[in-house]
């Protein structure tokens, strides 16, 4: 809602491209910061946006969406001014279309944080087979085309002898999740890859490689099941014979139901998370729009609030994020404190 105080003169202001020179809380014709994005970062960014809350009484608490990354993403590089959010939560780097399509709509200066880390977590109830896997193994039984060719796989013991019997069925998150994508990056892709053939696919014609490794089978035996990590968590404490593919902090808050699974003889633990040890770690991001941080009430204060949460044994890290290496922590500190703009060319 627009406050009384704002004029339509400084509604333009706003909107346009200059944003950043309205530098007074009277001059916004929002009250309070908006972000939207991953699923994953979503509980990080809540809680804090709770602990400004309780410790700036003049800041209203910061509005956090659950829009997945790639929805998230669309939103955030819609353009500039108060009917689009200041923040994007991403549970993987931006990608370069995405940067590029920010900067067609206005959205220039982009401040890109890590704030800590999380893994691509693979999971079965309690009760469950306790079935090993490799990316080879998840890529062969959740392609639509593996190796060009259509999947027929039924059960575990189709797609590798050495594994049970049991019927191919997991739940896992949506295109548009940065778990999605991470998912497809770091298991798919490299399961894929370990066929000589589909390596030098990549080379050969890339679009051609992406869809070959990249598309999930939709016949059944993947099931999105949409935005909400904890749906995900029902369905396979539910159906011990079903696994689960969701962010690790999903996995550490739940691990009294549910058993996290190997892959590659790693163990989906925050030691491994750490060290990139396990196949699925991932980095954690916040995107922060430059032209609103001084047209924004409070928006400043939710960047600097991230750094005091972050630490080892942390607000974050009780909520079960995974804390990143000290000289990353140092990194994304000068980052919330310098802003620095990114330019782009370091992106895929």
């Amino acid at each position: 809602m627009i406050s009384n105080r704002v004029t339509a003169g400084s509604i333009l202001v706003f909107a346009s491209l200059g944003l950043a020179a309205c530098g007074s809380q009277q001059g916004a014709s929002r009250d309070q910061v908006r972000a939207v994005g991953s699923s994953t970062v979503y509980p990080f960014a809540k809680a804090v946006a709770e602990s400004l809350a309780r410790s700036d009484a003049t800041i209203k608490a910061p509005i956090i969406e659950s829009t997945g990354t790639g929805a998230g993403m669309k939103l955030f590089c819609a353009g500039i001014g108060p009917q689009h959010p200041d923040i994007e939560d991403a549970s993987r780097r931006m990608k370069k279309s995405e940067f590029d399509d920010c900067v067609k709509n206005g959205v220039k200066e982009i401040i890109e944080i890590q704030i800590g880390l999380d893994g691509v977590a693979f999971a079965e109830g309690k009760g469950g087979p306790g079935i090993a896997l490799t990316p080879e193994d998840v890529y062969k039984a959740l392609a639509k085309t593996p190796y060009g060719k259509p999947n027929t796989a039924v059960t575990w013991k189709d797609v590798n002898p050495a594994l049970p019997a049991e019927k191919i069925l997991v739940y896992g998150p949506p295109s548009t999740s940065g778990t999605r994508d991470a998912f497809k990056e770091l298991i798919l892709v490299r399961g894929c890859d370990s066929d000589p053939a589909m390596k030098a696919l990549k080379e050969s014609d890339s679009k051609q490689h992406d869809a070959v490794c990249g598309e999930v089978r939709e016949d059944g035996a993947y099931v999105d099941a949409g935005e909400n990590d904890n749906l995900i968590v029902q369905k396979i404490e539910a159906n011990p014979k079903a696994i689960g593919i969701f962010g690790f902090s999903y996995l550490e808050e739940n691990r009294d139901k549910l058993r996290g699974l190997t892959m590659s003889g790693v163990s989906p633990v925050y030691e491994t998370i750490t060290d990139f040890s396990y196949p699925g770690a991932r980095p954690l991001y916040i995107y922060v729009k430059k032209a609103h941080l001084k047209a924004i009430p409070g928006l400043q204060a939710f960047v600097a609030e991230w750094p005091k949460l972050w630490s080892k044994g942390g607000v974050l890290a009780k909520a079960g994020m995974v804390v990143a290496p000290d000289d990353v922590l140092a990194a994304s500190a000068k980052a919330a404190t310098e802003l620095p703009v990114l330019d782009g060319a370091q992106l895929k």
